[in-house]
Order: C-alpha cells, then structure tokens, then sequence
C-alpha cells in the first residue's frame, strides 16, 4: 500500500512541477490527469507531503473555487499567499483573484 501511494505522490509531483509560474491548477484537476478522477483528497496529501521534495512548487495548487486551502500546510500560513504573489498571482482573502483566466488544466495543457 505504501508504494502505492509512494508512486502516485511521485506522479503528482511531476505533474504540479509542469504549472507554469503565474498560473494555478486544482488537486481535482491533477487527479482527474492522472486517472484518479475521486483523488483530489490524495493530492491535497501529496501537496501536504511534499514540502520536503525539491523543486514541487506545492503553492500552485488551490481548492475547485481558487481558495488557499493549503496555506496551513507551508512555514507560516502567509508563506502560500507571499509565494502566488511573487509569481505575480493576485490573492485576496485566500482566494486567488481571476481564477477562471490563470487556471491550469494538465487535461488540456498537456498531451498525453
């Protein structure tokens, strides 16, 4: 069971590492790539485990509606909205602003 979840962790890390800075994509869009269609919670817990995996820009990955859900999950909970924001991803009240227009969706953006 372990190296199962070990490797859909790895394949939601890979995946995350294809945002584009300036753009956000959702754990149920990088669920539903991967074939995991009902995974979005198994995302939320890779992002939540990857803070100690080089180079997973965890931070680019928001709830269906644009919400930090996360940000309790980084160094401090302003560390989420500081490191959108330097990638020029408008935040206000937890919820990226233009979400519609900055989304990412691995289904469309990447071909299989």
């Amino acid at each position: 069971m372990t190296i199962k979840k070990n490797n859909f962790f790895n394949l939601v890390y890979q995946v995350v590492r294809l945002i584009p800075k300036g753009r956000v994509s959702t754990y149920g869009a990088v669920a539903a790539y991967l074939g995991a269609k009902s995974g979005a919670r198994t995302v939320g817990y890779a992002m939540n485990a990857s803070h100690t995996v080089p180079n997973v820009p965890a931070h680019r990955v928001v709830n269906r509606l644009g919400l930090l859900t996360g940000k309790n999950h980084f160094e401090s909970p302003q560390k989420m909205q500081k490191l959108l924001e330097n990638e020029g991803v408008r935040v206000i009240n937890d919820k990226v602003v233009d979400f519609e227009a900055i989304f990412w969706d691995p289904s469309e953006e990447l071909c299989l």
